[in-house]
């Protein structure tokens, strides 16, 4: 049977609550899950995940493909909000996104992100975040990296101490309410944070199992919840799966709970998920560091996005980006950005100004400040002249993105 055939014969639809056993068949297929691995993230059985899988299907919008009743091709939008540089946007989580292999190359996943992207649009999440398995795959569709995440090994003997912190550290459950204040706290003021709902915090923790997590809270000398790191130990290795504070005494605090561990384990491995220089920060800097790239954003709709993004500064005289998005073609063409004479910024499709040629993936990846407007340039990911380029980096806030979140 030829691929038209095929094709004509599948319908998209909505995938809900009756679909959601071979929701879960998809992705396991697709992700290769098995039963060891869901064993070894604390679920007892598999019934067990699908269960949980439940309020997935129930507070996100799932797209599918099928063929008669079986569902053959998925994606999932899930209701986000995150912070972009100290405002609080409306985001598109996607994920889920698979196809079996033998309907690959019909089209079907081109078709579901445009009508994901169309339906974003139409819930106002103007910027979307997704957790790439081929970046490729997913720059063709106008997303882009913004956030990386840094892996360190640290030896016992290299651990920091720092004298005369006032506060102190408690080990509490994870969820806890000074533990979930404490990052509530913290994404409100990070740029890139996602702000976590229950669903977040549940896709936060789905993969790491439950016996062998713990939250260890820096309190300052009023007692006051300042600081929050997640670890385990196994091994004879002390593993942090994140690390999150309000203030650098937090910081150091934590850090000093760490090294109390001293004579109990050989190392410390880590994550964190912004450019943090800790082995700058260190006496002995030689520890292995390894960066890789970790999510990617894409702007939904160029226009809204631009009137509501909080630029540092307004620009003194008109300028116009000239953009290309591969599937979104509502984004294709030109934005003007002026300020009116009550001194409120404007977007338009005329031609004002220098003009900024770039692509979605380029916009999408500068605004979230992944690398600043002169490093695109440098390597010519945007056209225009040097003079622009200074404007833009006046322009754009400064600060680094952080989201260490899983979905």
């Amino acid at each position: 049977m030829s691929n038209k055939n095929i094709r004509d014969k599948l319908v998209m639809k909505p995938v809900t609550l009756e679909h959601l056993d071979q929701f879960d068949e998809l992705l396991r297929y697709v992700f290769q899950v098995t039963s060891r691995d869901i064993e070894k993230s604390g679920y007892e059985e598999d019934g067990e995940l699908l269960r949980d899988k439940r309020p997935v299907i129930q507070n996100t919008d799932v797209i599918g493909w099928f063929n008669k009743d079986k569902l053959v091709s998925q994606l999932c939008i899930y209701p986000c909000q995150v912070n972009i540089h100290n405002k609080i946007f409306e985001m598109a989580g996607l994920t889920g996104v698979g196809t079996y292999p033998e309907y690959a190359n019909l089209g079907l996943m081109n078709d579901l992100i445009k009508q994901a992207l169309t339906k974003m649009r139409d819930n106002q999440q103007w910027i979307s975040y997704l957790y790439p398995y081929s970046v490729p795959f997913y720059r063709k569709k106008g997303w882009e990296l913004f956030s990386e995440r840094v892996t360190f090994d640290i030896r016992d003997f290299q651990l920091p101490h720092y004298d005369n912190q006032p506060g102190f550290v408690e080990r509490l459950d994870i969820d806890e309410d000074d533990v979930i204040d404490v990052y509530n706290r913290f994404s409100y003021t990070n740029h890139g944070a996602l702000i976590r709902s229950k669903l977040s915090w549940s896709e936060y923790w789905r993969w790491e199992n439950e016996n062998e997590r713990t939250a260890a809270v820096y309190y300052d000398e009023n007692s006051h919840a300042m600081g929050v790191m997640f670890y385990w130990i196994i091994n004879d290795v002390f593993y942090v799966k994140d690390m999150f504070y309000l203030s650098q005494e937090a910081r150091k605090g934590l850090w000093n709970f760490i090294y109390a561990h001293y004579s109990m384990v050989d190392k410390v491995k880590g994550r964190i998920y912004r450019h943090d220089p800790i082995a700058f920060q260190l006496i002995d800097s030689k520890i292995a560091e390894t960066i890789e790239p970790y999510y990617m954003a894409r702007i939904v709709d160029v226009a809204e996005f631009l009137k509501a993004y909080p630029f540092a500064t307004l620009p003194k005289e008109p300028f116009h980006f000239v953009i290309n998005d591969p599937v979104a073609e509502w984004n294709n063409g030109i934005f003007s950005l002026y300020v009116d004479h009550n001194n409120q910024l404007c977007v338009d499709n005329q031609a004002r100004g220098q003009s900024i040629t770039l692509s979605i993936q380029t916009l999408s990846s500068m605004l979230m400040n992944f690398r600043r407007p002169s490093y695109f340039y440098e390597y010519e990911r945007l056209k225009t002249d040097k003079v622009m380029i200074e404007v833009l980096d006046d322009m754009i806030p400064a600060k680094q993105p952080y989201f260490s979140d899983y979905f």
